[in-house]
This record gives structure tokens, sequence and C-alpha cells, in this order.
């Protein structure tokens, strides 16, 4: 595998062979000051060009290395995108190496260097951009919700716990198995991000996907999150399901108290008694006698 120092040296020595790239910045965990280096870091990569256009006619992938995999997302058929203002190549190289590049007209470097306060400038052949403030993870910071926005996570959550427990219902194991991930998994990590914030100050990270909330939330509420994850089948789709229910009314209570909010409905009692009557349906059943508190 090439060293760190080794693509770095490829990285900017492709720059200062071409004279139509001016600048290099490096964006992302590499840039990180207290990231834990590992081999699989990607570099993500931006050159500033005078000239996009022959960029967007000519791939450049080869240039870097044996490619084991290798994707442009700035012109993709299957995600219907078509972004004209830059050119980017996703290369995974067999050396286990990966470079996310992002090729640039010298006009937009604003975006590349403020976006993400995790940018560094490699190179300036002009001197052109402006200094850049040290790196830290704060645009990746849990971010303090209002009010409204705690409403909304617990609306979202449990308008759509229905639809999982129709899924499993009917046996549509992938429709409730995908309204699980997509939608509740999504809900119950964002009130948990706002709990670890609530409890530590909201200037931290809670890494990609949450992983760092192992660190942060108590041992009770990681295992319970854990436990939310279901293999494909009915049975525990609907463990899952429950468990979810209870760790976000749970974890929605002590957030709503760290921050000082109110909860004004009952959506936990009312749709978690829904799912319950729901789950216990037979099968043959031809109407739905469920009442609330009934």
């Amino acid at each position: 595998m090439r060293s760190e120092q080794e693509m770095y040296d490829l990285i900017l020595g492709y720059a200062r062979r071409r004279d139509d790239i001016r600048a290099v910045i490096l964006n992302g965990s590499r840039a990180n000051p207290n990231r834990k280096p590992d081999p699989f870091n990607d570099f993500d990569i931006v050159y500033l060009v005078r000239d996009l256009a022959p960029y967007k006619e000519k791939p450049v992938y080869q240039d870097f290395g044996e490619i084991l995999v290798y994707e442009r997302t700035d012109r993709n058929e299957l995600f219907q995108e078509n972004f004209p203002d830059f050119v980017c190549y996703l290369m995974q190289f067999a050396d286990g190496n990966r470079i996310d590049l992002t090729i640039a007209d010298t006009d937009h470097y604003h975006g590349y260097c403020f976006d993400d306060r995790l940018s560094v400038v490699l190179l300036d052949k002009d001197g052109f951009l402006p200094p850049l403030p040290e790196p830290d993870e704060s645009s990746h910071y849990i971010q303090k919700p209002t009010q409204q926005l705690f409403f909304e996570c617990r609306t979202e959550f449990w308008w759509v716990a229905p639809y999982v427990s129709k899924g499993l219902w009917r046996g549509q194991l992938l429709f409730a198995q995908i309204h699980m991930e997509n939608c509740i998994r999504k809900m119950l990590l964002q009130m948990l991000k706002w709990y670890a914030g609530a409890q530590h100050g909201f200037e931290l990270s809670a890494g990609k996907c949450g992983d760092k909330l192992q660190e942060l939330l108590p041992e009770d509420l990681w295992s319970g999150y854990l436990e939310t994850f279901a293999a494909c089948c009915e049975d525990d789709i609907w463990r899952a399901l429950f468990a979810a229910c209870d760790l976000f009314t749970r974890v929605s209570a002590l957030t709503a108290e760290a921050l000082d909010f109110t909860i004004g409905d009952a959506y936990d009692r009312h749709v978690s008694a829904f799912l319950r009557y729901t789950h216990d349906l037979p099968r043959d059943a031809k109407t739905f006698d469920f009442t609330i508190d009934g």
C-alpha cells in the first residue's frame, strides 16, 4: 500500500506538473487534527483549475494508480445527476487507497474552502486563496434543536411507525424493513444525538452514522439502540420496532427535560397501543376496530 506521504506526493506532483491546476485543497477526515489515522481514510481532494472543459471530456482516474473501481458523480444517469460546475471522480485503488477528487473552476473556491471547517490548502500557485481557519470539526457538530424541530422529529417517528406495522401485518417484510431503516432509525438516531448534545454540550460530533455515540451515551441507551437492529424476518422486525418505540419514548422524555422542552402530545402511548393491536390482529381480519384508550 502506498504511504500517506507517497499519496500526497502523487496528488501534489500531478498538480504541479499541470499549469492549469492553480490550487489544491484537502477536505474531510485527513484534515481533521483529531482523527485516528487508519489506512482507509479517504483523500478528499479539490483541484481548482482555470479551464474545466478538458476535465469534463478526458478522464483522469488512470493517472493516479491501479484502479479497483471508480465512479464519476458529476455526470450520472443512475441518480439523474448533471453538475456543470465541477468534475468529480471517486477512485478506489487496488492498494487500498482512495481519492475522492473534485475539479472545479478557480472562481468557485469559496465553498470548497469554507463550507467544511475540515479544509486545508495544500497548494496555491498564485496566492489567491484566503487564509483558512485552523481545521476543526465544528461544521459536523450536533446542532441544538428548537422546540419545533424536536416536535417534528417526534411526529415523523410516530407517523411512520404504523407503516412498519402495516407492512408486517401484510407480510411485506421489505416494506417494513425499509421504513424501519430509512425513517424510524433516522429519527431515533437524531433524538439520541440531541440527547448526547444536551448532556455534553453541542460542540461535538456524533461521528459518521452516529458511531461516536457509544462514547457519549449511557451504556443502557447505547445497548438499547443496538437492540433496534433486526434481521429481515417478521418476529425480529416486530421486536426491533417495539424496542425502537420504547427507546424513542425514553430518550424523547430525557431530551425534553434536558433542553426544557415540552411534549404536548400522547403519540408515544397512543401509537404504541396501535402497534400492539396491529401485531395481535388476525391475518384474516376484515375490519380494524382499534380505539384510543379503548
